[in-house]
């Protein structure tokens, strides 16, 4: 991961990443240990809210990983601010930012909620959450607001709560959303509120050097949060987080998008297949290969004129 330096003096910008998937949040609301979308909502305002109160220039940026498409949250655009009437009604027992934020993200998942389209079944992701369309718009959001900053001081980090499992079909653009924030030197937190672990968030996670945890009693969501995601870069050096004893690097192969221990692997674009094909079908590289020869014959050697046979053109089985 690429070396940030971080002091005490920085302004913090949190990206989190919320899964709003309906389908899995009626699963978690049934579970032995249930919690809803309501609730987990009110536990992750009161994180964000903790977030802007550590430092006054501190920043929150919240994006819905929906089914068939992402959303921001917030911040909204003014056109939303009026279609909604946020900030029509003051709280006098509340900080007025904090009122600001949390109307805007209720009002906006509302909306969401209100608007979900049923046409996604018919397509190949079937109910899985648009993770990375969210993730994307993370870091084409970062990317914009650090562009902005001469100096510097606005160091950001990615917050990930997820509920759905992996989709084989975004794993490709899923890594290069994780390379892409490795390069950027963005750390990606990973809090897993329910369902089995996720191979692909556990490798985004241990790539980009943030924090992945599986929470055992999703009730209990904001104590996670807050003992675990709410310390700042900064403050990470001094503290002693939870880490990762084993992390799944298993892989997605091209062909069939499915999830693979052992495959193969093209050696022109490392492209992952689960069967041997004689032609890549990413790069349409064709592999050089003999033919097995007839029991008794003698082994069939290359074409006069033709260049000698190496493995290296051979796609080998590896451990994805």
């Amino acid at each position: 991961m690429k070396a940030v330096s971080t002091t005490e003096d920085d302004s913090n910008l949190l990206v989190i990443i919320l899964d709003t998937n309906p389908f899995v949040w009626a699963e978690c609301a049934k579970s032995q240990t249930p919690l809803s979308l309501d609730d987990a909502l009110r536990q992750v305002l009161i994180f964000i809210n903790a977030h802007l109160a550590l430092k006054y220039n501190n920043k929150v940026v919240a994006i819905a990983s929906h089914v068939g498409h992402s959303k921001f949250l917030y911040p909204i655009s003014d056109d939303e601010v009026s279609k909604h009437r946020v900030g029509g009604q003051r709280n006098a027992n509340m900080y007025p930012n904090f009122q600001f934020v949390t109307d805007q993200i209720v009002a906006s998942l509302q909306e969401l909620l209100s608007d979900t389209d049923v046409s996604f079944l018919q397509k190949d992701s079937g109910t899985a959450s648009m993770i990375t369309g969210a993730f994307s718009m993370a870091l084409c959001y970062i990317n914009r607001v650090t562009k902005n900053d001469e100096v510097g001081h606005i160091k950001p980090r990615i917050l990930i709560l997820s509920l759905s499992a992996d989709s084989a079909f975004q794993y490709i653009p899923l890594m290069n959303c994780i390379f892409s924030a490795q390069k950027a030197g963005i750390p990606v937190d990973v809090c897993k509120v329910y369902g089995e672990e996720t191979a692909f968030l556990q490798q985004a996670a241990n790539i980009t050097g943030g924090i992945y945890v599986k929470v055992e009693n999703p009730q209990s969501l904001l104590q996670y949060l807050m003992f675990a995601f709410l310390p700042e870069r900064y403050a990470r050096n001094f503290l002693n987080l939870p880490n990762q004893d084993q992390v799944d690097f298993r892989a997605a192969c091209f062909c069939h998008k499915k999830i693979v221990d052992i495959g193969y692997v093209c050696s022109v674009c490392l492209s992952i297949f689960c069967s041997w094909s004689p032609v890549c079908t990413t790069c349409k590289t064709k592999f050089a290969f003999r033919p097995i020869a007839n029991k008794g014959s003698k082994p069939l050697g290359p074409p006069r004129g033709s260049p000698s046979l190496s493995n290296s053109n051979n796609p080998s089985p590896s451990h994805a």
